[in-house]
């Protein structure tokens, strides 16, 4: 069947409105289909391979609109014995074999597009276990997250890294005697962007007097931009966070849990104790 046939096919199915709600229903169903295929075989040779067949098909159908006759028989002879198929099962079994096990392993909810979500939450708990454990070595660090107002001004006295945040990565760059554990890291989404940073320190008065450096750059950040600053401290390894210039220490596992969720899943800045019930008494 050729491309003319084709579209007079789908033109005669689509005339009534049932064949038309049928014809939009099976073109999502194959689009999320290739969508979910392309987005699983990305990072594998797979991916480029796909690409390629996609280039033959396009081209395939030029040439048959522009009437290349010649290139459009061997193209679409080459699309259609089905032998290239054959060959790309057997070059990429392992590819297919782990593709389909993703398949078969994923909830509906992960089909439909939640899988992004899943991934935030599995960064938040090696993230909870990372910060867990600096505050259980008494290591310091500075984590500093990009809300509504841009960073790059920070981001820009650093180190650049642009890269995926993971557990392993804040415990490497805070290690002490490493070249990047000194000044903060600045996080944007689930991306570090730039470690080693530089932070304004506050000029409140009203500081305590025990809160050593990392603590007045975490309130000097906080209000001049919006941010959300997770600290923990060298000398007590007690984990405190800073919000709009002000400061709640000694987070526990719980606390430091709903931050990160508050941050990386539903996108919010923290809500502090007082302005929790300022809200409430507001309603």
């Amino acid at each position: 069947m050729d491309l003319i046939n084709i579209l007079q096919t789908i033109f005669n199915a689509i005339k009534t409105p049932s064949g038309l709600a049928s014809f939009v229903f099976d073109v999502l169903i194959i689009t999320i289909f290739l969508y979910k295929i392309l987005e699983w075989t990305k990072e594998t040779r797979a991916y480029q391979v796909m690409k390629g067949i996609g280039l033959l098909f396009l081209l395939s159908v030029i040439a048959r609109v522009l009437n290349l006759w010649t290139i459009y028989w061997v193209l679409n002879s080459t699309l259609a014995s089905g032998s290239i198929f054959i060959i790309l099962f057997i070059l990429f079994t392992p590819e297919i074999r782990r593709m389909l096990g993703r398949i078969g392993s994923n909830r509906l909810s992960k089909l439909l597009g939640s899988e992004e979500e899943t991934d935030t939450r599995r960064t938040i708990q090696d993230l909870k276990r990372s910060i867990l454990h600096l505050s259980k070595r008494r290591v310091g660090a500075l984590l500093v997250f990009e809300r509504r107002s841009g960073l790059g001004d920070i981001a820009a006295t650093g180190i650049p890294l642009n890269a995926e945040l993971s557990g392993a990565l804040i415990e490497n760059i805070f290690e002490p005697n490493t070249p990047l554990h000194d000044g903060a890291v600045v996080i944007r989404g689930t991306t570090v962007i730039a470690a080693s940073c530089l932070l304004p320190l506050s000029d409140d008065t009203k500081v305590a007097r025990e809160l050593g450096t990392r603590h007045r750059a975490a309130l000097g950040v906080s209000s001049a931009a919006d941010c959300v600053v997770i600290i923990v401290s060298e000398e007590t390894g007690a984990i405190s966070v800073a919000r709009e210039g002000k400061l709640i220490r000694y987070l526990d596992e719980k606390a430091l849990n709903d931050v990160l969720e508050s941050l990386l899943v539903k996108n919010e800045g923290f809500v502090l104790p007082w302005n929790r019930k300022k809200k409430e008494a507001e309603a």
